[in-house]
């Protein structure tokens, strides 16, 4: 068989699946790409939902509760079959031979981000709070799930996972991780880029005029999807997962009070290089402010707030943290078909021009994909893909694990 890393290491094109998983537990992005170069060619792409039994089992392990450790390992292998079929089924459906696919680039699924170490309550013991140090060093961690053992051996495809462990192992916060898909795909010589991603935490890219690597700054600008997710879900009594369009928004009106609260956030004023997820902006802030919001505000008002909230948070971020100026705002992700934030990005943003993806020839929903799919390709090549001005890591390193396929 040889080596098929290095024989991929060879090559300057190759066919790469990437796949995706982000911090709403939705279910699997899959894309393939023909890569080479700067240019990423998106032959097929679809999201494969999780089924709802294995969603509400992934959001508990991301919960703030305790869990079990034979339940993160049953889910580990669990959500590498997911994985695994949705390329299957994507190849399958697209008339992509699966064989013709050299490599896969898979984020798995988060379940715990602790980039600034462990934190313990003040009721905990002192040996506890002494763990969270080995050796006079702090200890960060992250911890992603889907075995990509489990997708190389049902693909027979070299797969490369969990990206984020050799940036946090580097002093980095291990997020986030695609600056430098942003960088390969969306520098311009002349003009100003934000890539804003509309996930489930939204994240921006900032790169200037004929940008280097070196000169690219992203981080975590708080909030994406995830609070506006829980809001609709509450305001709807769980008939929805999320607000689609944005219209159960634009019923509603926006409560300055409640959302001047929000923007005193300490996060949002913390500076870059920072990162954050679901234990800051999960579901029991959203629960606690709902609790608190329900008797003075409408079910469609809390939800407008929070889209507010999560476009005034972005705008927040773009002030404080982002050189100028700012000539376009290139929108991805599943809020970008979210027709109210986008307007109020529209509006918080000006003068720049904000636009989504798809104009610029990427889908907005596949763009996190198709990253996924860019990282693993520089990794077999050997080639640094964090990019340390984003994340804090002390120098760059080449992110990932290969598991080689068996042809």
């Amino acid at each position: 068989m040889g080596n098929p890393i290095a024989r991929l290491a060879a090559r300057r094109r190759l066919r790469v699946a990437g796949l995706m998983s982000g911090t709403s537990a939705d279910g699997v992005d899959a894309a393939i790409v023909d890569l080479g170069g700067r240019r990423a060619r998106v032959l097929a792409f679809a999201t494969y939902p999780y089924p709802a039994a294995l969603r509400r089992q992934v959001l508990a392990l991301s919960g703030p509760g305790a869990v079990r450790v034979d339940d993160v390992c049953h889910l580990n292998f669990a959500l590498g079959e997911v994985f695994a079929s949705a390329l299957v089924r994507l190849a399958a459906r697209s008339g992509i031979p699966l064989g013709s696919i050299d490599l896969v680039g898979s984020h798995g699924q988060t379940i715990r981000h602790l980039p600034e170490g462990r934190r313990f309550r003040p009721s905990q013991p002192k040996r506890l709070l002494r763990r969270s140090r080995l050796g006079g060093r702090r200890v960060r961690s992250t911890l992603q799930i889907g075995e990509p053992s489990v997708i190389a051996e049902r693909t027979g495809i070299t797969t490369v996972a969990d990206f984020r462990p050799r940036d946090v192992a580097a002093g980095g916060s291990g997020a986030p991780l695609v600056p430098y898909a942003d960088w390969v795909l969306f520098r311009h010589p002349r003009r100003g880029r934000a890539i804003q991603n509309l996930g489930g935490i939204a994240n921006v890219t900032w790169l200037p005029p004929g940008a280097a690597l070196a000169d690219v700054l992203a981080f975590d600008t708080g909030p994406g999807n995830m609070m506006i997710d829980r809001a609709a879900h509450l305001a709807t009594r769980g008939r929805a997962r999320y607000d689609a369009g944005g219209r159960i928004a634009a019923r509603g009106r926006v409560d300055e009070r409640l959302l001047a609260e929000l923007l005193r956030h300490p996060y949002l004023a913390r500076r870059p290089p920072k990162s954050t997820g679901r234990e800051t902006f999960g579901a029991p802030l959203t629960d606690a402010l709902w609790r608190r919001a329900r008797r003075r505000l409408g079910a469609a008002d809390f939800v407008a707030t929070l889209t507010a909230f999560t476009a005034a948070s972005i705008a927040d971020a773009y002030r404080r943290f982002l050189p100028r100026p700012i000539d376009e705002v290139i929108l991805c992700g599943g809020g970008a078909r979210n027709r109210t934030l986008v307007a109020h990005l529209g509006e918080a943003l000006r003068p720049a021009r904000v636009l989504v993806t798809d104009a610029l020839g990427l889908s907005a929903d596949a763009k996190e994909a198709v990253s996924f799919a860019i990282l693993a390709y520089a990794t077999v090549r050997g080639t640094a893909n964090n990019v340390p001005s984003a994340t804090g890591a002390r120098r760059p390193v080449v992110l990932g694990k290969v598991v080689p396929g068996s042809r």
